[in-house]
C-alpha cells in the first residue's frame, strides 16, 4: 500500500461526488494499490476489501477512529471511539472463497460476496430481496434431497441461514459494535461501515484542505499545485500568519 499525496486523494474525493459507495472504495484502492487491477480489487470478499480499507484509513487518519452514535431508547449523543487494529483482530486468517452449507433438506455451496455482488444487491428495494439478490448471485449450486434446484426456489429460511453463514466465513464483511449507553444504560450492536465512515472523513479533510487553499491562495497569490505540495506544518505555519 502506498501513500496518497493531497492532490491525488482531493481527485478521488472529486470523483467519488458522482460515485456509489462500492465505486468510491474501490477507487480508493486502485490507487493505493497500483499493481492491482480494479477488476481484481472488486473480486475481493467483502471482508478482504474492508480490511485494505481499514488500513488505509490507518495510513491517512491514524489508528484511533472517534464518531457519534444515537442511542435508540433514550436518544442520546454517544461517542464512539474505535481502534483499527481492534477491529482487524477479528481476521487473522484468509476467509475460504467457497463454503458447503445444509439447511434442512437443502445442500448449498456458495462462494462469499465480492464489491460487484454488493453493488448489485443494493439495487434492490428490501432487505428480504436484497438478500435474496446476493444469495443468487452467489449460489455455485444448491440441491433439495438430491434434486438440483435454483435460488429463486429457496425458502426465505434458507436464504437467511446462508447469509448468516456468509457473514461468519468473512467476519470484517458485517463489522458488529457493542455499545452501551451511559444515560440510559442501554446495549445493543452496531452495524460499521467502513466505506461510509472513512468517505465522510474524506469529505470533511477535502473541505478544509479546500478552504486552506482559498486562504493561501488570496493572501500570497500562489496556485492550487503549489500550496498543496508543503507540508502540513508548513502550511498551517503560513495560515497561522494570515489569520494573526
Amino acid at each position: 500500500m502506498r501513500a496518497l499525496s493531497a492532490p491525488e486523494l482531493l481527485g478521488i474525493w472529486e470523483r467519488g461526488l458522482t460515485q456509489a459507495p462500492v465505486e468510491r472504495a474501490l477507487e480508493l484502492l486502485a490507487a493505493v494499490y497500483p499493481e492491482t487491477s480494479k477488476d481484481s480489487l472488486a473480486v475481493l470478499s467483502v471482508g478482504q476489501r474492508d480490511a485494505r480499507l481499514l488500513r488505509l484509513r490507518e495510513l491517512l487518519f491514524g489508528s484511533r477512529m472517534a464518531g457519534f452514535v444515537g442511542c435508540p431508547r433514550c436518544g442520546g449523543r454517544l461517542e464512539l471511539a474505535l481502534e483499527v487494529a481492534d477491529l482487524l483482530a477479528g481476521s487473522a486468517n484468509e476467509p475460504e472463497a467457497e463454503f458447503s452449507l445444509t439447511a434442512g433438506e437443502y445442500e448449498l455451496r456458495v462462494r462469499l460476496p465480492n464489491s460487484h455482488d454488493v453493488a448489485a444487491a443494493a439495487s434492490q428495494g428490501d432487505l428480504t430481496a436484497t438478500r435474496r439478490t446476493l444469495l443468487n448471485r452467489c449460489l455455485l449450486s444448491a440441491s433439495c434431497g438430491g434434486e438440483s434446484t435454483t435460488g429463486e426456489h429457496l425458502p426465505q429460511e434458507v436464504v437467511e441461514a446462508a447469509g448468516e453463514r456468509m457473514a461468519q466465513a468473512d467476519p470484517l464483511a458485517d463489522i458488529q459494535v457493542a455499545v452501551a449507553c451511559p444515560l440510559c444504560e442501554n446495549r445493543w450492536r452496531m452495524a460499521f461501515d467502513i466505506i461510509s465512515f472513512l468517505w465522510s472523513e474524506i469529505e470533511v479533510w477535502a473541505c478544509r484542505i479546500l478552504r486552506d487553499v482559498h486562504a493561501l491562495a488570496l493572501a500570497y497569490g500562489w496556485c492550487e499545485r503549489d500550496i498543496l505540495a508543503l507540508s502540513p506544518v508548513r502550511r498551517q505555519f503560513y495560515l497561522e500568519m494570515v489569520e494573526a
